[in-house]
């Protein structure tokens, strides 16, 4: 690696932590270890009357092992738990489980989408009013800041982030529109309004029962509220 052009002394110290040499003459060179960390490896096989080779994998004996024993003024206590967990499983890969939507066979088009169907996805975008969903139909379906928990939540980041991997149920459809209504509350049905009690501020819903029942005109339909919705989405993103 040193001999490649402009690879400087930092940056090889920075690489080799990354590089593995499956067919190196040194064990270690497969591993995850940093050449820097060699001699702290070389120690413990020494006082525990072992070779190098026969370390690495013997998960039981490591194990046993307590990393305090080996730890001086280089190598830390976290440093020195890191190296045994690395001889334990040699190669492992240190990132946590990545998961992807699994997104359902047959379900590529908004005309593929039914009421009621449960979905998963990946949320794309939070605002304030909701949380952006790709389902796999090439059109993000929103879940609006109320159907986003059983409970009350002020800000729709409370529940969900961008990538994060969720199950929605379709509350509506609008292919002329291209706009998809989604709910993460699976008892929700298709047709309800968007703001349901579920999502009101805690409390308000009794003063309202206890007030005297005046006449009103017939409530605006759900896809009206869906609409004006994706409207304010609309110009935000124009912004």
């Amino acid at each position: 690696m040193k001999k490649v052009s402009r690879l400087g002394e930092k940056t090889f110290e920075q690489a080799a932590g990354f590089l593995r040499v499956m067919t190196g003459d040194n064990p270690l060179d497969a591993s995850a270890v940093h050449p820097e960390a060699y001699p702290l490896v070389q120690r413990i096989a020494a006082e525990t009357d072992r070779d190098i080779r026969s370390l690495i994998g013997d998960a039981s004996f490591l194990k046993r092992l307590d990393p305090k024993k080996f730890t001086d003024e280089t190598f830390g206590l976290p440093t020195v738990t890191d190296i045994l967990q690395e001889l334990e499983k040699p190669g492992r890969d240190p990132r946590p489980e990545f998961k992807t939507a699994e997104f359902q066979d047959g379900v590529e088009d908004l005309k593929d989408l039914q009421l009621g169907m449960i979905l998963e996805g990946v949320v794309t975008n939070v605002t304030n009013f909701g949380a952006f969903v790709d389902i796999g139909v090439h059109q993000d379906g929103l879940v609006h800041i109320s159907a986003l928990s059983e409970k009350f939540i002020k800000d729709p980041r409370e529940a969900v982030k961008a990538g994060d991997v969720v199950k929605v149920k379709v509350m509506e459809v609008d292919i002329p529109r291209k706009r998809v209504g989604l709910s993460m509350r699976m008892s929700d049905t298709p047709g309800e309004k968007i703001d349901g009690a579920r999502g009101a501020r805690p409390g308000s819903s009794s003063r309202q029962n206890n007030a005297p029942r005046k006449e009103t005109t017939a409530p605006a339909p759900a896809n009206n509220a869906m609409a004006s919705l994706f409207a304010n989405a609309k110009q935000l993103k124009k912004r």
